[in-house]
């Protein structure tokens, strides 16, 4: 079918509009969205520190397919045409702590515009309001909240509620010992950013968490925009309250579209990445999901998951010319 379709003059055209595409930074959405269904060709990436020769030998018997593997950088390679990820290899790869991952060849980095991201447990390493909560002794009730919220299990913005409410009287120096002592981007933020830089990707973080802990995350990675939850604060100490509107599950997800909008970006042109039940609305709405290091609720629905990597295998994922 295949060989068919590459004999057609409409063939023909769509490569030489994808080659075009590459010199436009905005392509006209319909013509992005003719791309991605006429050329619905993918590849396999397959990353991870522990990656070897042996391994891509490996999987690509087990593909079967006569194509040689791609560098992208040392630990990361793609095989070209890949239409199907066997069981054999997905076990493979999982045996071996490596991150295989069929993608679509319309999904790559000079084609998005748009990166929208949580923040804890996705950008930075820790839940926050955990590590408020362990600052007075209350992270075991606070962190068994956060859990079944992460799962799906209790709806977000009741659980927020809950968790805040623990935390009335407490000091607001807790949030800077947090800063200070516990916060830190996790492995390969900077790089991922600096891909989004150099390719035109704006960037957002979205969180249910707190603006104080944003604001911070945003200047460290020189982030475009920054849409958190704001913690009422009186003569030095928390109320136990939220000011405003909470940041939920479809609060991320109008984040997105309302900026996406702005820009003049088409729907196809953003990526959505986070580890919680509380981002799977904002995947949903953008060109694909990104779950990085994620409850399995959230990587059984998102386009693509990462569990061995860190935020460079989202670079890595997005990194193919065409």
């Amino acid at each position: 079918m295949f060989q068919y379709l590459s004999q057609s003059p409409i063939f023909a055209q769509i490569v030489l509009l994808r080659q075009h595409q590459r010199h436009v930074s905005h392509p006209p959405a319909c013509i992005i969205g003719f791309f991605d269904t006429c050329l619905a060709i993918m590849r396999l990436v397959v990353q991870g520190s522990s990656l070897q020769a042996d391994h891509l030998e490996k999987i690509r018997a087990l593909c079967g397919n006569p194509k040689p593997f791609i560098p992208i950088t040392p630990q990361a390679f793609y095989l070209p045409a890949q239409q199907t990820l066997p069981v054999e290899v997905a076990s493979y790869a999982q045996q071996q702590n490596l991150d295989c991952t069929l993608v679509k060849d319309a999904h790559t980095l000079q084609h998005f515009g748009l990166a929208v991201m949580d923040m804890d447990s996705t950008l930075i390493n820790i839940e926050c309001i955990d590590e408020i909560a362990d600052m007075y002794n209350l992270k075991p009730q606070v962190a068994a909240i956060t859990e079944s919220a992460m799962r799906g299990e209790i709806e977000f913005a009741e659980s927020l509620r809950q968790r805040v409410a623990l935390l009335k009287g407490l000091d607001e120096s807790a949030l800077h010992r947090v800063v200070d002592e516990r916060l830190q981007l996790n492995p390969g933020a900077h790089d991922w950013i600096t891909a989004c830089k150099k390719n035109g990707i704006k960037t957002m973080l979205v969180s249910g968490g707190f603006d104080f802990f944003a604001e911070r995350v945003q200047a460290l990675l020189g982030l475009d925009y920054a849409q958190a939850n704001s913690l009422e604060i009186i003569d030095g100490k928390l109320t136990g309250r939220i000011l405003g509107n909470i940041v939920d599950a479809q609060a991320k997800a109008d984040f997105l579209i309302s900026l996406r909008d702005e820009l003049g970006l088409a729907a196809s042109q953003t990526v959505a990445i986070g580890d919680g039940a509380n981002d799977l609305k904002m995947m949903a709405v953008a060109a694909c999901g990104v779950a990085y290091h994620a409850k399995p609720i959230v990587q059984s629905q998102a386009s693509y998951a990462l569990n061995h990597s860190g935020l460079d295998g989202i670079t890595h994922l997005f990194s193919f010319n065409q």
